[in-house]
């Protein structure tokens, strides 16, 4: 029973939040700091604890994401109203035709994933996708399920995105390898809860597909002639130059890997061009030149851009603040202790209770990176000894990580507010997507554990 009681407050602090913004319609940003106290005192908490614990989650979330969130904010703002937006979605839509635009926005989002963490991808790909529902009138979420799903594999499975790559370190597991069989676990993944489950989601939530998006979050967005805009090569150098900064800056650290190289400043100067923050404010930079200067608009209309995009954003980053305080109380307050003794002395496949164990602190924690790292520290002492696959824990690790998201899980509500969903619909999309990856990818582990 003393294991059982945190799940129990945690089940009962997931209903309490959906009445509050469901029912009696208070605030979200509101609910969620509301139900974390509670939470915290529920879980025995003291008074003291429960405000520093707060704070700390509220400053620990913001401070991890507000400076990514509004700096890519102003990149896709920047490149939008410049019309380089536009630009890529038209020559998208020209190079694959309206049948297989879907397949277009799924192979770059994953490109892009690779290197760029889920957020940061989010806010650079939404403008564009939306340009392209709108120039060939198709719903905004028929290409913004795939464009989420790919981010959101690659997000959870392969490096360098902080979840894998810890786990990795901590396991033990060669990243390289770690990567070579995300790929190939990501592709197929992604396939089956991109395109494939939009096809059943329209089935589902038809009312979802006629929405066009929170799009007011990014700003108002502008219509030019084809050549009032800046040039495709130059757009898409723009849109992807913080993916390109990060993807050098991996590339260089995995060949000093590799070549055992000793460490010095050109690699402290690499790191630091590839951190995600000073990543995206030199391509911020960039685009004031190439999508502002160098085509003679004034400085004070690049800035009423960037400036109007920030405003856009603040509710999103304020409910993504509400939700990483629940998240610190649920942490502190002890449900990654109580998960872990309950699957004490298991002999269940290392595998399948990584997975398992992972995807309980997912919809108990909210926090795929959280859930994963807790979980590692879970399984390393009942993995010693062992001869599983290192990789293979990694990726299931990860997989489980990402399972039904709901409303203490901060991409829940960047989902629901940018593409302007109910609840109701949020969790028809949004969670149904994420264990749909989550369950793929438990799958495509085994598959691959049998044959290795």
């Amino acid at each position: 029973m003393e294991n059982i009681y945190p799940l129990i407050i945690v089940a009962l602090a997931v209903v309490a939040l959906l009445l509050l913004i469901m029912k009696w319609n208070l605030n979200t940003f509101i609910a969620l700091i509301v139900v974390a106290f509670l939470t915290a005192l529920a879980l025995g908490m003291s008074l003291g604890e429960i405000a520093d614990t707060v704070k700390s989650g509220l400053g620990g979330t913001l401070g991890d994401i507000a400076l990514i969130f509004v700096f890519g904010a102003m990149l896709g703002k920047l490149v939008a109203d410049a019309g380089g937006a536009q630009r890529i979605a038209l020559t998208l839509i020209n190079a694959f035709g309206k049948k297989r635009i879907q397949w277009a926005v799924v192979i770059a989002s994953f490109i892009i994933g690779v290197a760029l963490f889920f957020e940061v991808g989010l806010v650079l790909l939404i403008p564009i996708v939306y340009q392209i529902a709108k120039e060939i009138k198709l719903p905004l979420l028929y290409l913004g399920l795939p464009m989420t799903a790919a981010l959101s594999v690659t997000h959870g499975f392969l490096p360098p995105h902080p979840g894998p790559t810890v786990i990795a370190e901590q396991y033990g597991a060669n990243i390289g390898v770690v990567l070579l069989i995300g790929i190939v676990i990501a592709i197929p993944t992604v396939i089956i809860a991109g395109p494939l489950f939009t096809k059943v989601s329209q089935k589902l939530v038809p009312d979802a597909f006629s929405r066009i998006g929170n799009i007011g979050s990014l700003g108002n967005t502008k219509t030019f002639k084809e050549e009032e805009t800046p040039g495709f090569g130059i757009s898409a150098l723009t849109a992807l130059s913080p993916v390109i900064l990060m993807a050098v800056t991996t590339i260089v650290q995995l060949l000093q890997e590799i070549g055992g190289v000793a460490d010095n400043l050109f690699f402290e100067i690499v790191r630091t061009i590839g951190d995600p923050t000073i990543a995206l404010l030199l391509s911020l930079l960039f685009a004031i030149y190439t999508m502002g200067i160098a085509r003679k608009i004034p400085m004070k209309a690049l800035m009423s851009s960037a400036e109007e995009s920030v405003r856009g954003i603040s509710i999103i980053l304020l409910v993504t603040a509400g939700g990483g305080a629940l998240k610190q109380v649920l942490i502190d307050g002890g449900v990654g202790d109580a998960v872990a003794n309950i699957f004490s002395g298991t002999n269940m496949s290392p595998i399948l209770l990584a997975w398992l164990i992972a995807a309980i602190l997912r919809v108990s924690l909210g926090s795929a990176t959280v859930a994963a790292l807790t979980t590692a520290g879970m399984v390393i002492p009942l993995i010693e000894g062992t001869d599983v696959n290192l990789a293979l824990m990694v990726l299931a690790t990860g997989a489980g990580s990402l399972i039904a998201s709901h409303v203490n899980d901060t991409g829940f509500w960047i989902f629901k507010e940018y593409f302007n969903l109910s609840m109701k619909e949020t969790f028809a999309t949004w969670t149904l997507l994420e264990t749909i990856i989550s369950v793929s990818g438990l799958v495509f582990t085994l598959l691959i554990s049998l044959v290795i």
